[in-house]
């Protein structure tokens, strides 16, 4: 195979964050060799998530074993996971806002067309369900656990605890139609084909200030992995929790 040199677009903070996470964790179980160390296995993991590298590119590319590149990942990916902010958390920071998106992406897999729960007829492909809410300008500020992507917005996000969540904090929530029925904190468009002018502008209104919402989504595409995700359906929550760790450091 051949190895050439390539670039990450991540600044070298998300590489120092997480490669002093690793040696804490190195030090917590005692460690006393690895093949590589804490900065090169950082760098290990963050090649395969913002790149979507291989674990045969990487262990070419590394000098090591894939079954050493897939261990080394699994760690950096539960590290970050551990960090990851709660709902809670979020819903104390989100208070300061004047308010807050909500929306749902799906993140492709890789599965057959027998795996039903996990086709979504919205987007014709199988894929995992993720709630994001984001700031009003667009900044990502939580990304909820993964469901089958056959899972409805509305449902993802009562099972998330997320309506409730935003009723406690009194937090005003624009979101799209898939929302209809959440209450007066989430604030939605009409529907229907032949509405009045003022539901007309009110519709244009919602829009403009809800599609600031998909600056987040892009972020969190913009990590190669989530395009196209080929590992366990239980692996993906803690990937997206990694994911939404480094984006919050390298911002």
């Amino acid at each position: 195979m051949l190895v050439c040199p390539s670039s990450i677009d991540l600044s070298s903070r998300s590489l120092q964050h997480l490669a002093e996470r690793l040696a804490v964790r190195r030090r917590e179980i005692g460690t006393r060799w690895r093949r590589l160390p804490a900065g090169r296995q950082a760098l290990l993991a963050l090649a395969h998530l913002r790149c979507g590298d291989t674990y045969a590119q990487l262990a070419a590319g590394f000098g090591i074993g894939i079954a050493t590149v897939y261990r080394y990942i699994h760690e950096a990916i539960e590290v970050l996971a551990s960090r990851a902010p709660t709902l809670v958390e979020v819903m104390e920071t989100a208070r300061a806002k004047a308010f807050v998106i909500l929306d749902g992406t799906p993140l492709p897999i890789d599965r057959l067309a027998a795996d039903a729960p996990y086709y979504s007829g919205k987007h014709n492909r199988h894929g995992m369900n993720v709630q994001v809410l984001t700031d009003p300008f667009g900044r990502l500020l939580w990304a909820s656990p993964a469901l089958p992507g056959g899972t409805h917005d509305l449902t993802a996000a009562r099972s998330h605890g997320i309506v409730d969540a935003l009723a406690a904090a009194g937090l005003k929530c624009w979101a799209d139609k898939a929302y209809q029925g959440t209450g007066r904190h989430i604030r939605v468009p009409f529907r229907g084909r032949r509405l009045k002018q003022w539901k007309r502008r009110h519709n244009g209104s919602h829009a403009k200030i809800r599609c600031v919402g998909e600056q987040a989504m892009a972020a969190l595409k913009g990590w190669r992995l989530l395009r196209k995700l080929r590992c366990s359906t239980n692996r993906i929550t803690d990937i997206v929790k990694a994911v939404l760790v480094l984006h919050h450091v390298s911002t």
